[in-house]
């Protein structure tokens, strides 16, 4: 077998791994970039729910007691994330959670990060919409803030507006690249600089390398692309520099797997799972009263039945992130939707809430729903058990898979809640506009596309598998950049802290580079400038 080297290994192809795989390759590193899902380009989405389709690039992992839903494929979660961009709030970077200290390194506070996501918002971009971008559904829900004495905005999203469609299948992918995902920015301008994507590789183990000038050394297999369950071949690189990226529910089971041969991990990793404290609910809109109370109507004269109609997240209300109220209290109530694939988990008042004529009637009136996420302050509860065999988890089927997650929600993230769920109550079931019904935990759950924390920074060797600098405590040069290293819930989307943090850690992984004897310019500038 022929020997493969390289400088620098970035594992995963998402916000965490595209950005350090930009900033070292157009350094002048040799990069080399394993993703483990399929490589595609907007003319190669397709706008269906079809089987074949979108479980190729969307993996939904269960595990126990929580349930997450994951991009596969190079671009990662950018590629079928929802493009929601918010900063998260000061308060976040101060939380101290259920173990009475701060959680975030000393050195990371939001005037801290804000220079980063300043960086990421240009390089995307994100582009800040105003009430013409924002969907009937989005516009529901403004109207029941305002109604109930609450403001409600627009949300900023990295999407170019004047090319998008509103056809409402982001999670597909985009086939009019008017999503600024990583295929757009960072990963391109990575391969201009050399960097070698290969999709289809899973990285499987981190061990020490015998070959003189590399510390560790990767082994990764490859997977037929018509099975992801199916190995094509294996191999193995070794490298001076390895970026884990592969997710929060990839990269600690990868590092758990590695453990003998590294020498012992940190006792943080695959501990302290966050699911951003997500919570979804389905409001059942009552038409009439989008009409009379809301003085609401459409074109064709419904007065909403527009759930479908427009990007998946377009306003969100902010007066629920008080700094000063006590942890467990602070949320952000966003409007979301889901395609109808997913309208299983709409609960209905009856008993059974998931099955029979209630049920069925509910779904019958889909279209007149308003699905909201709201993202709170959780526990970091989430712990991750047995390694599977290979992979980040058993694959039961295309696009479904089984996790070795735990999460039993604490008394603190059920209270957090439980007051999202009466805010919300307050805001929709105003004078009987609606039904707010929570997707039960009987069904799926907790389900949530914001896995976070189980690798996570600190400055607490006992509580942070990480540095501050995202470096693996007692192993120089191997970093977790990707969501796992999220200390806490963000009551915000996270998909720009994550990218933000990674902007951070580069300037550690570009140092810990040049110590192993790679010759990289600095001064790098954004991709594409």
């Amino acid at each position: 077998m022929t020997v493969q080297t390289t400088d620098v290994l970035v594992i995963g192809s998402g916000f965490g791994g595209a950005i350090p795989a930009y900033y070292l390759a157009a350094g002048g590193a040799r990069v080399t970039v394993l993703e483990r899902g399929p490589r595609a380009a907007a003319a190669d989405f397709t706008h269906s729910m079809r089987l074949g389709t979108y479980n190729k690039i969307v993996d939904v992992i269960q595990g126990d007691g929580v349930a997450v839903v994951a991009g596969n494929c190079v671009g990662g979660g950018s590629v079928v994330y929802f493009a929601a961009s918010l900063r998260a709030p000061s308060f976040v970077f101060e939380r101290h959670g259920s173990l009475g200290r701060r959680l975030w390194p000393a050195a990371l506070t939001r005037a801290a990060l804000d220079p980063w996501y300043d960086r990421v918002e240009e390089a995307l971009p994100v582009t800040r919409t105003d009430w013409p971008d924002v969907s009937y559904a989005g516009g529901v829900l403004a109207a029941a803030c305002h109604r109930a004495g609450h403001t409600c905005n627009p949300v900023p999203v990295a999407v170019d507006t004047s090319a998008c469609t509103n056809c409402n299948w982001m999670l597909s992918g985009c086939r009019f690249d008017a999503k600024r995902s990583l295929l757009l920015n960072y990963l391109p301008a990575a391969e201009a600089h050399g960097a070698d994507i290969r999709p289809l590789h899973e990285a499987q183990t981190v061990t020490p390398s015998p070959l003189s000038g590399y510390r560790y050394a990767v082994g990764y297999t490859v997977l037929d692309p018509d099975d992801y369950s199916c190995t094509a071949q294996a191999g193995v690189i070794h490298a001076k520099v390895v970026v884990l990226a592969a997710g929060a529910v990839g990269t600690p089971v990868i590092l758990q797997r590695s453990a003998l041969l590294l020498g012992g991990i940190p006792a943080a990793v695959g501990r302290y799972f966050s699911g951003n404290g997500d919570r979804v609910s389905v409001a059942d809109i009552v038409e009439d009263k989008a009409r009379t109370l809301l003085g609401l109507s459409r074109p064709d004269g419904s007065a909403y039945q527009g759930l479908p109609v427009g990007r998946p997240i377009t306003a969100a209300t902010y007066d629920h992130l008080d700094p000063t109220a006590p942890e467990y209290s602070r949320f952000t109530l966003q409007q979301i939707y889901f395609p109808p694939l997913t309208n299983l988990l709409a609960q209905a008042a009856g008993s059974p809430a998931w099955f029979g004529i209630e049920k069925r009637n509910m779904r019958a009136r889909w279209r007149s729903w308003l699905t909201l996420l709201a993202m709170t302050e959780d526990d970091n509860e989430g712990t991750f058990g047995v390694v599977p065999l290979t992979g980040s988890f058993t694959r039961l089927a295309p696009g479904l898979g089984q996790g070795t997650m735990t999460y039993r929600p604490t008394s603190c993230t059920r209270g957090a809640w439980d007051r999202a769920d009466t805010a919300l109550r307050d805001i929709l079931e105003k004078d009987g506009l609606s039904r707010v019904r929570p997707w039960s935990e009987g069904v799926a759950d907790t389900v949530t596309a914001h896995p976070l924390g189980s690798a996570r920074i600190g400055d607490d060797p006992a509580t942070s598998a990480l540095t501050d600098g995202h470096e693996l405590r007692g192993h120089s040069g191997l970093f977790v950049t990707d969501g796992a290293a999220v200390p806490t819930s963000l009551t915000v989307n996270p998909s720009l802290t994550i990218a933000a943090l990674a902007e951070r850690a580069v300037a550690t992984i570009v140092t810990r580079t040049a110590d192993a004897g790679v010759a990289l310019r600095r001064g790098v500038p954004l991709p594409g400038r």
